[in-house]
């Protein structure tokens, strides 16, 4: 199918692009793949702000409802949900939408990402017993490359267990795995890119709607159906709406506390989310969302 077309529509967080994408979708006979972090899990569906299913208004949602909380993803999740999305779609002659706030992973589709080896057993136990220290984990590494480690914050775990993998997999550091294995792109083709620009006040506005309609809906409840049913060890329990609920079972905050630093956190989301797509995405259409809706409607 020659006529294909694919564009992505990016924003910070409550700034409408759900709704956008759904109406655009039904106009140009396209399916929708969603970037977002937490919308990927099955029954985080307040947490998220997913669209529900009469939302989705019969659009093919992909990168929705894909794995259950206490299963691992990264990265080359989203660039295999890509791929589906995309192969579906050509076979259904749909087009195809790429929207959400988790804009990474649009720049890692963009960019490239390096493919990593699949990691031995002894591998994993030599990172196992390091990271039972991760300040001497962290040490190790910044021994072996200390520009790479340079990038990675002391605590963040995830990261420095999957360089340590790395490294008692393929004996190489990760500057010298890098430069051997450069990122490959997944989409090689010019995409059009239109981002919605909001007002931060109009923005904070719309923050404080959506977390007092989550809480109505039932936001604590469904935080404790997750932690009852996984704990709060999987990575999504410690997301913004969910992490703040949690606090508010330990008795740390008041309900209103509670819904008071979950808009101050989204705030802060919605606000490194503008930094970032602003500084990786040089060439697209930013619009308020009635601008947007004119070019794009």
């Amino acid at each position: 199918m020659t006529s294909f077309k694919q564009l992505a529509i990016i924003g910070s967080t409550a700034s409408g692009k759900t709704a956008l994408s759904i109406e655009l979708s039904q106009k140009i006979d396209a399916n929708i793949l969603s970037l977002d972090s937490l919308a990927i899990y099955k029954e985080i569906d307040i947490a998220s702000a997913k669209p529900t299913i009469q939302e989705r208004q019969g659009v093919k949602h992909f990168g929705i409802d894909v794995l259950y909380p206490n299963e691992l993803f990264d990265v080359t999740t989203f660039v295999q949900l890509y791929k589906e999305a995309r192969e579906e779609s050509i076979q259904e002659g749909k087009n195809l939408i790429i929207v959400g706030g988790t804009s990474f992973y649009l720049n890692v589709l963009l960019k490239g990402i390096s493919e990593l080896p699949k990691i031995s057993k002894e591998a994993k136990e030599k990172t196992q017993n390091l990271l039972s220290n991760l300040e001497e984990a962290y040490n190790f590494l910044s021994q072996k490359d200390p520009s790479y480690m340079k990038k990675i914050e002391k605590s963040d775990r995830y990261r420095i267990e999957k360089m340590l993998n790395l490294f008692f997999q393929t004996k190489l550091t990760p500057t010298e795995y890098f430069k051997a294995n450069p990122p490959k792109p997944t989409i090689t083709e010019k995409l059009p890119i239109y981002e919605i620009e909001v007002e931060r006040d109009v923005l904070r506005k719309r923050i404080e709607l959506r977390t007092k309609k989550m809480l109505k809906d039932g936001l604590i409840d469904e935080v404790f159906y997750l932690e009852k049913t996984y704990t709060r060890e999987p990575n999504c329990m410690k997301a913004i709406g969910i992490k703040e609920v949690l606090a508010y079972f330990d008795g740390y905050y008041t309900k209103e506390e509670m819904q008071q630093r979950i808009v101050i956190h989204t705030a802060q989301l919605a606000k490194r989310q503008r930094t970032f797509n602003k500084s990786q995405f040089l060439e697209k259409t930013l619009l308020p969302l009635r601008g947007l809706r004119e070019v794009l409607l």
